[in-house]
């Protein structure tokens, strides 16, 4: 039997020479059936939400690891080399011009669920801010839906509006953002 792991590793194989998740051909790639496979993991856009969010989080692992400087500065960083590793990330940006629908649908809403998941990531790093500064942590809930809501509108700026992205904007609204109150 495969595990929903195995179909989230083969299938994020997948989308890294192919810039896609083909289910017919993951199912090969892995030697199960379709029927297995959609067992397995329900659907298409679960799948590619569970793929791009295990590939987002280990980048954010990452970032997290590099992070040097403290308080605000250090989020921001963490933030800087996310963006960085995901602007660069040629299969993404491939996945994004190809499949401008499927992407805004598994990004951010709930039928991906990747927008949850980084909501509650970005709720830990804002975790560690509230201690090194001091803050309440009862409205932190919120700062990180903001928070990620701002840097999805700076990642897929040009996804949603046609515009490039403008990390310096988004920087600036996001210390806005955590100025404490």
């Amino acid at each position: 039997m495969v595990s929903s792991d195995d179909v989230v590793i083969g299938a994020c194989r997948f989308f890294l020479r192919h810039a896609t998740v083909d289910m017919d051909k993951v199912a090969l790639d892995l030697a199960i059936s379709r029927a297995t496979l959609y067992r397995v993991v329900h659907s298409r856009d679960r799948l590619l939400g569970d793929v791009l969010w295990r590939l987002a989080e280990g980048m954010l692992r990452r970032a997290r690891e590099q992070r040097s400087a403290p308080g605000v500065d250090g989020v921001l960083e963490i933030t800087r080399h996310f963006s960085a590793g995901l602007l660069e990330s040629a299969p993404f940006r491939e996945f994004l011009r190809t499949e401008p629908d499927t992407a805004a649908r598994v990004l951010f809403t709930a039928s991906g669920g990747v927008h949850r998941r980084a909501v509650e990531f970005q709720c830990e790093i804002l975790r560690d801010l509230a201690t090194e500064e001091g803050w309440s942590r009862t409205d932190l809930d919120h700062l990180a839906y903001l928070y990620v809501r701002i840097i999805e509108s700076m990642l897929y700026a040009e996804l949603l509006t046609g515009r490039q992205p403008d990390a310096e904007l988004a920087e600036r609204a996001i210390r806005a953002l955590l100025q404490p109150v």
